[in-house]
């Protein structure tokens, strides 16, 4: 096993993104949960008040305004750094 790898993520620090572009972050960040709770379902697990691997149990398997605020920003911040990406490497997101 490789334990020298170090991420390298894009930089896209310098990318600004529009007030409606801003806006589709929450709704990305919600069918980012949506798709992991769905595939996390798919594999058998379950609701579980702690998160327990063996027995499939996990707190986040809930609908997305009932998660922590910790767990939204994790979301949002994937959704957020996706659009950014997707600017930095030269496309645009427009509305139909």
């Amino acid at each position: 096993m490789n334990t020298t790898y170090t991420p390298k993520p894009l930089d896209t620090s310098d990318v600004q993104l529009s007030e409606d572009i801003l806006e589709l972050t929450e709704k990305l960040a919600e069918n980012t949960h949506e798709v992991w709770a769905a595939e996390r379902i798919a594999q058998g697990w379950r609701y579980g008040e702690e998160r327990n691997d063996a027995e499939k149990l996990h707190p986040c398997l809930v609908e997305y305004d009932k998660l922590s605020d910790s767990e939204k920003t994790f979301d949002r911040s994937t959704a957020l750094e996706t659009l950014k990406c997707i600017m930095k490497l030269g496309y645009k997101i427009e509305k139909a």
